[in-house]
């Protein structure tokens, strides 16, 4: 399930959305300014929280102005909330959503509250997740950061804006994980520059739609971190205790994005919310296009530039198996020492990636033999197997050196593209029933 990207026009300002799935109830995610459509479409499980979201609503996500893919606007001119609110019922109008239920997380939460009020008419359900309706303490609001703290955190923020830093204030669940915040940091520096971020934050922490809330009339979900040290679990309380028609969800941990500890029970809550029916469990199995490659003569090669040198080979190796990967919206499985397991929705994406990582590999003296196979895989936590995974192993040891082998399957899946192939044979892979007609990639 693939998303779709287009522009609304307010004015003369462009805003984009995305559009993934087709369901019978319009989602309307609320434009937070910490998005990039497509950089966070390169982050598996925030993919694969999306399409199961998609599995029962047309989500539609928009990109504030000032941020991700809509236009920009100059540094003294952001916009006030209320036009930021537009930015909703513009993409809306758009796509042709009459009414939609509207989530919001972070600091969308104020733009979402005040179009819920001003528009009741367009939102059939309103969904909050680790928001609030004022961020700064007042002698009304004690729960608010006080302001010192949050002027603390915004000139951290900044300072370290395109690093991925900070992770264990708002994804302590991903803190320790180098990759995941190397993907953060390219993020940031997607989405916006350090010094409209500042401007944007100290915009946000004066936000404050408390008066708004009587005004609600959507039925309300609201779903909280019990344990988050960014907004603590007392903001969504708040919002329970004054919005009418709600129910409150506290959720375990600490994590600001639902997409990956709590993915589960959001998304469970949400379908629930919305259908009156429970979230099916996730399938064992799936159709995926599953790849194997390996370097030829690794430990000749090793042996003959030595353990340092070759260190460094297998480093960029890696290097460019994750980008390449990436800009395939491919998964890494796991290395195997000397090569990788990988797994991609389309046959078309693997055959790319695969042609790619050839070529940068030839760039530093590398030869790979890759194996790709079509197929349904049986999913086990972090890893995959089944007979298509074998058979793509099978195949990758039976390919020549800088060769790139697939099966019928690919070949005929990928009909219609400019790929062009030469017949290898039919094979006999071991510990595999039958005759397998193999072709090779023409680079």
């Amino acid at each position: 399930m693939e998303p779709t990207t287009g522009y609304a026009l307010l004015d003369d300002q462009r805003i984009a959305y995305q559009i993934i799935g087709d369901g019978p109830i319009d989602i309307v995610i609320a434009p937070t300014w910490f998005s990039s459509f497509d950089i966070e479409w390169e982050e598996p499980m925030a993919r694969l929280y999306l399409q199961r979201l998609a599995s029962f609503t047309r989500v539609i996500r928009v990109d504030r102005r000032g941020a991700g893919a809509s236009d920009r606007f100059p540094m003294d001119a952001l916009p006030p909330w209320e036009s930021l609110a537009e930015d909703i019922g513009c993409v809306m109008d758009a796509v042709g959503s009459t009414t939609a239920a509207v989530y919001a997380e972070g600091d969308a939460g104020p733009l979402a509250l005040l179009f819920a009020a001003s528009h009741p008419d367009r939102v059939r359900a309103l969904i909050l997740f680790h928001t609030t309706a004022r961020f700064l303490a007042d002698e009304d609001y004690p729960i608010g950061l006080p302001l010192e703290y949050a002027d603390e955190i915004m000139q951290e923020v900044t300072d370290d804006w395109g690093s991925g830093e900070r992770l264990s204030l708002y994804m302590p669940s991903r803190a320790g994980d180098p990759e995941f915040q190397r993907w953060i940091g390219k993020l940031q520096r997607a989405v916006s520059t350090p010094s409209a971020t500042k401007q944007f934050i100290e915009s946000v922490i004066t936000s404050d739609a408390r008066s708004v809330l009587p005004s609600i009339e959507a039925p309300t979900l609201i779903l909280h971190p019990t344990e988050s040290q960014l907004l603590p679990i007392d903001h969504g309380r708040y919002l329970a205790d004054h919005i009418a028609s709600s129910t409150m969800v506290e959720l375990p941990g600490g994590d600001g994005w639902p997409y990956f500890e709590l993915a589960e029970q959001v998304l469970g809550a949400i379908q629930e919310f919305l259908t009156g029916a429970p979230l099916p469990p996730p399938s064992d199995r799936a159709l995926a296009t599953v790849l194997f490659t390996d370097i030829v003569e690794s430990t000749s090669r090793a042996e003959e530039v030595g353990d340092q040198q070759w260190r460094g080979l297998l480093d960029l190796h890696d290097e460019a198996v994750r980008r390449g990967i990436a800009g395939q919206s491919g998964r890494l499985v796991r290395t195997t020492g000397d090569g990788v397991l990988a797994t991609f929705d389309g046959p078309g994406r693997a055959v790319r990636f695969a042609t790619t990582l050839q070529a940068e590999l030839a760039k530093i003296g590398l030869k790979i033999r890759t194996g790709i196979h079509t197929g349904e895989i049986e999913l086990r936590d972090d890893e995959i197997g089944g007979i298509a995974v074998h058979l793509a192993a099978r195949i990758m040891a039976v390919a020549e050196p800088s060769e790139i082998l697939v099966s019928r399957t690919v070949k005929d899946l990928v009909i219609g593209s400019p790929m062009t192939f030469k017949e290898r044979g039919i094979h006999t892979l071991k510990g595999i029933e039958g005759e397998w007609q193999l072709y090779s990639v023409i680079t």
